[in-house]
């Protein structure tokens, strides 16, 4: 068969659900396109169809996956078939049965399955495939879709590959839906096959877990988050593309951590043989996750790769990605929406049937992406041992901050910096004496202030004179928990600064706080709108700090230059 460029029927099976609904709205915009809208109720697909503005003509549809699958299809007539329903774990007896329908209909058929077995089972099928003209692609989902294009864009002047590491992060305000629980359920707690150093090795579901940050570079974080293992096709399938001495690893970290603490727990009685399984739990902890939402509206998801390149050096690079609000679950569909855009313009995918390892390029994602509250970046941590601590922490963000601010933090100066600032002060009595115990400045107009910098093994010590009131921190590239962070040290509080690239200027987030080691409420970590600028060759700052309980304790602006600019 020979998909024509100038239109396409996609029948979208699950169309009204959590992902296909999704799909549905990437596409509605391409007027080229008939969108068929299935599910087993006709009326939920019309419902569904008559709640979005679209260009693309939107056909609601009842299609019964039980039922004659090749009948209805042949009803249908589509040129590509989306399956975007799942849990493609739990499809029975025949789990290609839509597979089969499809190529004897002569559509290709994409699909966004993250069930391993599922997914490298379509190989079975690239005879036919080939034989009816059709391409068949499994996998056209965050895991392996998004994950292969990002690890092939890391992997990239690499020539061994060591570890490759992963992890989704949902939004805590964003629904699971029953299926994907129902999949996660069905495996927690039992041994997985992975790879460890190149050679098979087994991994229990779940109970294997790891924290990670997520952090595009110049973007604000998402708090660290708990990882545990999941069954993805990523574990068996990306070792194909670098054999040698691989471990592939993926979890995935809903929140709030304490329910999916909970789900770690009852997986651990898999593990040990005290359970038989956790699918009976699937609807409770879907009723659970509808009401257990609190926390940031954010997701995102990471790729790592550690390897060496051809000198020999270590190298361990990391793509990262945020969603902000509820745009987290669009991002599934996004493969097979690019696909499908892309076969519309007349570059379909080559004919047969195969995992979606190599189908696409991060590029490919890149307008699907930006037009949603999305971002995206890479880190090289390998490579940042001779770098200043911010060049080091904000990585390619730091080529766009203005170059007042780039000079500072490379201490391209070598002198002090010098200036004038503006200091007010909290008035309440317990802010006064917050501000005294750290040594912060008294209130006052345009005073002189100079600022100095000692510098050693990558931590940066502030020496600040504000008219002979003077008070230092100790700053560094955080660790654990704090990675891709700045931690400011004053005495024994450690705050965790998140370094935000935005527009000529440069944020300083905290996200959390501790002492004497102990990690404090985040609820009751200080605040403030602190930022750094730049504007005819001056720095600027603007530093505000300020307590939940106590209010303002200390605000100072004003900028510097080097040497004796003052």
């Amino acid at each position: 068969m020979s998909l024509s460029p100038s239109s396409l029927r996609i029948l979208i099976l699950g169309g009204y659900g959590t992902f296909g609904g999704r799909l549905v709205r990437l596409l509605a915009g391409e007027e080229r396109l008939t969108l068929i809208v299935a599910g087993r109720s006709a009326q939920k697909a019309a419902a569904f169809c008559a709640g979005i503005e679209a260009r693309a003509q939107l056909q609601p549809a009842a299609f019964d996956r039980a039922g004659p699958a090749a009948a209805q299809m042949r009803a249908l007539a589509p040129d590509i078939v989306v399956d975007a329903s799942g849990p493609f774990q739990s499809y029975g007896e025949a789990p290609y049965r839509i597979v089969e329908a499809a190529i004897a209909q002569g559509a290709s058929y994409l699909d966004l399955a993250d069930g391993a077995g599922f997914v490298a089972g379509i190989e079975a099928f690239d005879a036919d495939a080939g034989r009816a003209g059709v391409f068949a692609l499994s996998g056209l989902s965050t895991c392996p879709a998004i994950t292969a294009a990002a690890v092939r864009r890391l992997a990239e002047g690499l020539d061994r590959i060591d570890r490759i590491s992963g992890g989704i992060a949902p939004s805590p305000r964003v629904r699971i839906g029953l299926s994907v629980l129902a999949a996660i359920t069905s495996y927690a707690g039992k041994p997985i096959a992975l790879l460890r150093n190149g050679r098979p090795a087994t991994g229990y579901a779940i109970v294997e877990t790891l924290r990670r940050t997520i952090a595009p570079p110049g973007a604000l974080p998402l708090r660290d988050r708990l990882f545990a293992l999941v069954d993805v096709p990523d574990l068996t399938l990306l070792p194909r593309l670098w054999p040698a001495s691989t471990s592939v690893w993926f979890g995935a970290a809903p929140a709030p951590e304490i329910l999916y603490r909970s789900l770690i727990a009852m997986a651990f009685l898999v593990r040990w043989r005290l359970l038989p399984s956790l699918l009976a739990l699937a609807p409770l902890l879907h009723r659970a996750n509808g009401v257990l939402r609190w926390g940031e509206n954010r997701g995102g998801m990471f790729v790592s790769v550690e390897g060496r390149d051809a000198a020999g050096k270590r190298r361990d690079r990391s793509w990262h990605l945020i969603a902000e609000g509820d745009d987290g679950p669009f991002i599934p569909a996004m493969p097979a929406a690019a696909i499908i855009l892309r076969t519309l313009d007349g570059r379909a995918p080559a004919q047969g049937a195969r995992p979606a390892l190599h189908e696409l390029a991060l590029e490919d994602l890149r307008p699907l992406l930006a037009a949603r509250n999305i971002v995206t970046g890479i880190r090289e941590d390998g490579v940042q041992a001779g770098l200043a601590l911010y060049p080091a922490v904000l990585g390619a963000a730091y080529e766009a901050l203005p170059a007042p601010i780039q000079a500072l933090h490379r201490h391209e100066s070598g002198t002090p910096m010098r200036g004038r600032a503006d200091i007010d002060r909290g008035t309440g009595m317990l802010a006064r004496l917050v501000a005294a115990c750290f040594g912060f400045p008294a209130q006052a107009k345009d005073v002189p202030v100079a600022v100095r910098f000692e510098i050693a093994d990558g931590t940066e010590i502030w020496h600040r004179d504000f008219a002979g009131r003077r008070f230092r921190s100790v700053q560094s590239a955080g660790t654990g928990r704090n990675r891709h962070l700045v931690e400011e040290r004053f005495g024994p509080f450690v705050f965790g600064l998140a370094l935000v690239a935005t527009p000529g200027r440069l944020r300083l987030v905290v996200r959390n706080w501790r002492v004497f080691g102990i990690p404090l409420p985040r609820f009751l970590a200080p605040y403030g709108d602190s930022h750094e600028s730049g504007a005819d060759g001056r720095f600027n700052f603007h530093v505000e700090i300020a307590h939940p309980l106590l209010g303002l304790i200390v605000r100072y602006r004003g900028w510097l230059v080097p040497g004796n600019g003052a």
